[in-house]
């Protein structure tokens, strides 16, 4: 299975890195199509555990488990099991499940002993080697 993945500290400025690694992953597998949404989902999930999770380190893993299959996981020391809700109109924040939940063609959270995983599928529309 195609793999990338990447740890690093449980900061705002982790989401920037994560975007990367995803970008070059999907550019590698010449499924550049998917990009904005997988960016756009894995700024979310980072952003969640950065702000939610109170840990030193999360990890950001971009895998192909199937041809026509990209998944996006996030990693993190917390055990609490994320659960959209509907946001506060007035605040700018509290809107990143939601964002998962309409992008994704899937999500789930699998809790831990150590910690939890947050997962999101893409479906490739026109599968590739």
């Amino acid at each position: 299975m195609p793999a990338y993945s990447a740890t690093w500290p449980c900061e705002p400025r982790t989401a920037g890195l994560a975007r990367d690694l995803v970008r070059t992953a999907l550019h590698t597998w010449e499924l550049d199509e998917l990009s904005d949404r997988a960016t756009l989902i894995t700024s979310e999930l980072v952003g969640n555990s950065v702000q939610h999770s109170g840990g030193r380190l999360l990890r950001v893993g971009v895998t192909r488990p199937e041809r026509d299959v990209v998944r996006l996981s996030v990693s993190d020391r917390s055990t609490a099991h994320p659960v959209p809700r509907p946001p506060d109109l007035g605040s700018e924040h509290g809107r990143g499940l939601l964002l998962v939940e309409a992008l994704a063609d899937a999500w789930e959270t699998d809790v831990r002993a150590w910690g939890k995983v947050v997962r999101a599928e893409l479906h490739v529309r026109t599968p590739r080697v």
